[in-house]
């Protein structure tokens, strides 16, 4: 289908209409969720380094349970600050600039790991990753809402968050590896070229769907079929008026709750495996890959799971508030987790918590566009993710000190078990329905 001048573009989407059946609409919003998913995989990969380096520090810098919290708290405290900062910078610079710049960021401070020697000195690093890494999910948010139709935000939401469990596949796939070869430091500096080449992907590919070059016309009607009116600049909204909106609270309460039970998965379970079944350095690879598989799939999963609850007639809200019903209750069993004897079983259980986690975690995400405007949508976010920090920050804290008290995971796992019924309880009484918010021009 050969391309139409913009000017016959952007008359035919003067009224949004739907795009006849016949037509092609093309992938090119495909092909942007695919950078987004490669953007969240190097992501993770980054932040997962440590959590496997775990118990080689120990030995090597005498890092302890404690101490270790307060490097993970240095990341999530940065995390938190940056999540303001940063869903403010890609709403006022735009996905593509924005995007790049906190790629950049977190990937030098993620290879600055490697000169680093203390603890004080690995909590410094860390603290910049934090500031860097917290740009990622409001910018592809924000390039979601951008680019999909409401109908399709959970699912491309799912496919790019499942990014984040390819990552932490990837890590103890390639971390093992290259440190039992070339030492710890090595292990931090394996993501670099990764990063480097999809900022050059992103600079030369990206652009908005009104400005993409090979959009076709029908594409652009499907991306803006609900709302073409919203193509054009829009105002960023202050935040005092997003702090107004019961529905921000909403959002932001439930990622408190539930953020901290994956970055607990992400930063304790190798030294989970580690400590309850002597798991070593070249044996921890197997479960965690086991784990963030079946998360993968929980992502995308859990993305595509309303759409049955749609098509039984479902409005599309009710439709997301009820998937995620099912993942909290998926969640629950992890409460056995630490006295389980087999290490199958462990692995078993923190799986599907795992993937049930990332399919919450899909719609979670996709209730901020389903309930805000594009033009908001990179702060609301922000606002969430670094409430969810905050809470991360705390668990983190106790997490270091109770396992150096007890060496128990028992409280944590129970936590884990019941957040995210607490949180959609929660999210129901101050966003019932997810009632869309009307925002001043």
């Amino acid at each position: 289908m050969p391309l139409d001048s913009e000017a016959e573009r952007g008359t035919s989407l003067a009224v949004p209409h739907s795009v006849p059946p016949s037509t092609k609409l093309g992938r090119v919003r495909w092909t942007v969720c695919a950078m987004l998913f490669v953007a969240t995989s190097i992501n993770y990969m980054d932040r997962q380094v440590i959590a496997i380096l775990k118990p080689t520090l120990e030995h090597s810098i005498g890092m302890t349970e404690v101490s270790y919290g307060y490097i993970v708290d240095a990341f999530q405290i940065a995390y938190a600050i940056g999540l303001l900062a940063a869903g403010r910078l890609i709403d006022k610079l735009g996905t593509r600039i924005g995007y790049m710049l906190v790629m950049a960021v977190w990937s030098l401070s993620a290879m600055g790991h490697a000169l680093a020697s203390t603890v004080l000195e690995f909590g410094f690093a860390r603290f910049f990753l934090g500031l860097g890494e917290s740009g990622n999910f409001p910018a592809a948010i924000k390039t979601v809402a951008e680019w999909f139709p409401k109908g399709e935000r959970s699912l491309a939401t799912g496919i790019f968050n499942s990014g984040a469990n390819v990552g932490a596949i990837l890590a103890p796939a390639i971390v093992p590896w290259v440190t039992l070869r070339w030492g710890w430091h090595a292990a931090f500096l394996t993501t670099g070229l990764f990063s480097v080449l999809w900022i050059l992907w992103w600079f030369r590919y990206y652009r908005k769907p009104s400005d993409h070059a090979t959009l076709t016309a029908g594409e652009l009607r499907h991306i803006y079929e609900e709302a073409a009116e919203e193509m054009g600049p829009s105002p960023v909204v202050p935040w005092r008026r997003l702090l107004r909106c019961r529905q921000t609270w909403g959002f932001s309460i439930a990622k408190f709750l539930t953020d901290p039970i994956w970055y607990f998965y992400l930063f304790w379970l190798p030294s989970y495996f580690s400590a309850k079944f002597n798991l070593n350095l070249s044996h921890l690879g197997l479960p965690l890959i086991i784990v963030y598989n079946v998360s993968a799939i929980g992502s995308i999963g859990g993305g595509w799971l309303p759409t049955p609850f749609r098509r039984m007639g479902i409005s599309p809200n009710y439709a997301r508030l009820t998937a995620m019903l099912l993942c909290a209750g998926m969640v629950v069993p992890i409460y056995t987790a630490s006295g389980v004897k087999s290490v199958w079983t462990a692995i078993a259980l923190i799986s599907i918590a795992a993937g049930a986690h990332q399919g919450w975690s899909a719609n979670l995400f996709t209730t901020s566009s389903d309930m805000f405007p594009r033009r908001a949508v990179g702060s609301v976010v922000g606002i969430g993710g670094m409430a969810g920090s905050v809470g991360s920050a705390l668990f983190a804290f106790y997490a270091g000190h109770i396992l150096q008290l007890t060496h128990s995971y028992a409280s944590l796992f129970g936590i884990a078990a019941s957040a995210y019924l607490l949180a959609l309880i929660v999210l129901c009484l101050l966003a019932p329905g997810l009632r869309k918010v009307e925002l001043d021009a």
